[in-house]
């Protein structure tokens, strides 16, 4: 028989699976660049999660009468390129990547109703978990793991007493607390990964637009860098360091312009749901200002990618609701 799905199991089926589909691109490229042993296991298991959800999803998706989405294939991929990053770089992009799966997959979880699809995200959480971990561990291995600052524990249990915990949009403020610098370190972890990647793709492309809307996407990655490195160096905190040397000296593109356009795209998207949940947790004002600033940001450069990808009919579209309106019309 054939089986149901409700209009949340289509759209973040879909989701995943052109996810997963890029993904698998980009792995593919990777490994047939990677000379270190170690960060290759990373790879694989990650090239191994994606073939994996790609398979389940086509089941589901062919049980349902649901046309498979065309995704990014093997054209989008050219494995015969120079290599365009060094191999620590695939650490960091890595834990970017598993971030961004682990924001959809977990946040399916409690939308789906239908147990065998619930379970699938569920077992994508769990893998994306596991490879999360290996990844810190190799990064660590390798010199490679972004650590937060070390702040000294509290000397006792304390509470607020006054509205000046919450600061204000100027002036003087109080330090940044456990969560701030979480969430500050995180973003700046985000913007880091994301400069270095669209650097590479920006030297490699020959479309004067796609090159265009890659630099603007580098600078607004250095301005959020600095502007949050700026607000951990007030309190005397580091942040994380540049990755751009990974990036090699290749002017061959690896990659189609429509997934260098929606991978950008894809991982803006991921900092808009950063920054919202920096919002939600921070407790000064002049940090939820910040983070609203650079959510804004995105958020347009965001729709200037979804409207190059129209333009060029790069943009496949997400399953809908019936437009009931045109029955009207006729």
């Amino acid at each position: 028989m054939k089986s149901v799905l409700t209009a949340t199991e289509m759209g973040k089926l879909w989701a995943t699976y052109i996810g997963n589909t890029m993904g698998k691109c980009v792995l593919s490229y990777y490994l047939k660049h990677i000379d270190d042993p170690d960060i290759r296991v990373a790879l694989e298991h990650a090239m191994e999660l994606s073939n994996n959800n790609i398979q389940t999803i086509e089941l589901f998706f062919n049980q349902a009468d649901f046309p498979i989405p065309t995704g990014f294939s093997d054209s989008d991929v050219d494995l015969k390129a120079p290599r365009l990053f060094k191999d620590e770089f695939y650490l960091h992009y890595l834990k970017y990547a598993s971030k961004a799966g682990m924001s959809l997959y977990s946040i399916a979880v409690p939308l789906v109703t239908r147990s065998d699809i619930r379970d699938f995200f569920i077992k994508c959480v769990e893998g994306t978990m596991k490879l999360q971990s290996a990844i810190a561990v190799i990064s660590e291995s390798k010199n490679e793991l972004m650590n937060s600052p070390v702040i000294p524990p509290p000397d006792k249990v304390d509470f607020v007493h006054s509205e000046k915990f919450l600061g204000s949009f100027f002036g003087k403020s109080r330090p940044l607390q456990g969560l701030e610098i979480a969430h500050i370190f995180g973003n700046l972890n985000n913007d880091i990964t994301s400069k270095a990647l669209i650097i590479g793709f920006a030297q490699v492309t020959n479309d004067n637009k796609v090159r265009a809307f890659l630099e603007r996407g580098k600078n607004i990655n250095q301005n959020h860098i600095e502007s949050l490195s700026e607000k951990l160096s007030h309190d005397g905190l580091p942040s994380p360091t540049l990755i751009d040397h990974f990036v090699t000296s290749s002017t061959v593109s690896p990659f189609s312009d429509k997934l260098m356009v929606f991978h950008k795209v894809d991982m803006f998207n991921v900092k808009i749901r950063e920054y919202a949940n920096g919002i939600s947790l921070d407790g000064r004002k002049d940090i939820g200002a910040l983070f609203t600033k650079c959510q804004a940001e995105v958020m347009l450069y965001v729709e200037d990618g979804a409207n190059l990808l129209i333009e060029n009919g790069w943009l496949e579209k997400p399953p809908e609701a019936v437009d009931r309106s045109k029955f009207l019309k006729k």
